[in-house]
């Protein structure tokens, strides 16, 4: 549909793909670059080949280590330290530590927290209040008299100062400040106007000396050094660079493409790899055990194992059959012997019991119950 609506003489747009690496143009390529390219990439893939096939072998053995050997390890040190940390601890916690200190609890409050109120309520109470009695009564009125007095006093001393001060001002203004400034004015002014000129023209030679000096220095350095080195950078640094860079822009392109391709050579190797393993060990050991070891197996199972097992059950039930048959009668003729040589005992009597014997029938007035009898 996207086509049937472009116009005939309208060119259509470039299909962008993301991702894709197109080949740089040829003609914006120098011949460097052309006769370096191809023996690079050809070094770069033979010496990433064998580092990509051993990264490969070691990514794959992590893997397997990871799934086979560290997770169950660590699953089993995670439960042995539960068990031997966090279990012993919890229950550290919930039946020592939470008990003792419910009880510490009880024991402060009872020992200092009750104490400390009787304390605050019946004697601290008591005390600041006569504190506050005392600041309120007999401090503040003393307090205030004294503030009046060091206010006179203060009232004094400040006029007597304020005389003292005026008088040392007068003599201090005419016989020291009118004579400063007399002299400032007639001696120091004209003395610093002509030694401020003379420093501006020694400042304005020592100038020119120095601009000489540095123009002179200037164009002596860049004749001698800069000249030189800007030569020696745009006429051999600036080409040598360039080439390096070339080559090193090929030598990181031809890595990241031996490095792609030695990928697809080494998942190669590896399905390869592991097809001859599948097919020179795993199916003929799958063979043999589905082909042989299995039937044999079934057979054994149906024609010894099974008719083993129930003859040895067989023989088993009729060996405890025997043994109880000869147990009971080893009890019978022991019985016996008794019964001849010792006669017929009766079961003896239990005087503690508190139900009567059978045969003997409880009433209101025997004294064989618990509570009547003697």
């Amino acid at each position: 549909m996207e086509l049937e609506k472009l116009d005939a003489g309208t060119p259509a747009p470039p299909v962008h793909r993301p991702h894709s690496r197109q080949p740089k143009a040829a003609a914006g390529e120098g011949c460097l670059v052309v006769a370096v390219r191809l023996p690079v990439r050809v070094v770069v893939f033979l010496v990433v080949l064998p580092v990509r096939l051993v990264w490969d072998a070691c990514a794959a053995a992590a893997r397997w280590l990871d799934r086979a050997v560290f997770r169950p390890l660590g699953r089993a040190l995670l439960w042995a330290g539960r068990a031997v940390f966090v279990w012993p601890l919890v229950g550290l916690w919930r039946h020592v530590l939470v008990p003792l200190g419910g009880v510490l609890a009880r024991l402060g409050n009872l020992v200092v927290v009750v104490p400390a109120g009787w304390l605050y309520r019946h004697v601290l109470v008591p005390v600041g209040r006569a504190l506050v009695w005392l600041y309120a009564r007999v401090l503040t009125p003393f307090g205030h008299g004294v503030m009046w007095g060091v206010r006179g006093i203060v009232a004094v001393l400040a006029a007597i100062g304020l005389g003292v001060f005026a008088v040392l001002a007068r003599l201090t203004r005419y016989l020291v400040v009118v004579p400063c400034v007399w002299l400032y004015t007639w001696v120091l002014a004209p003395v610093g106007h002509a030694v401020a000129w003379c420093a501006k023209g020694l400042v304005r030679l020592v100038g020119m000396l120095v601009t000489g000096i540095g123009t002179g220095l200037y164009w002596i350095t860049r004749i001698l050094f800069v000249l030189p080195l800007l030569a020696v950078w745009r006429w051999v640094l600036v080409p040598v660079g360039r080439v390096l860079a070339v080559v090193a822009r090929e030598i990181w392109d031809a890595l990241g493409h031996a490095w792609r391709v030695t990928g697809y050579v080494s998942l190669a190797v590896g399905r390869f790899l592991m097809t001859l393993f599948r097919w020179a060990v795993v199916e003929p050991v799958r063979w043999v055990y589905t082909r042989v070891l299995a039937p044999v197996g079934h057979v054994m199972r149906d024609v010894v194992l099974r008719p083993a097992a129930a003859a040895a059950g067989a023989a088993g039930r009729a060996v405890r059959q025997s043994l109880a048959s000869a147990r009971l009668t080893l009890r019978q003729a022991r019985a016996d012997i008794r019964r001849v040589l010792v006669g017929e005992q009766r079961p003896a009597r239990d005087e503690n019991r508190r139900e009567p014997i059978a045969g003997d029938t409880r009433t209101l007035g025997s004294s064989t119950t618990a509570l009547t009898k003697d």
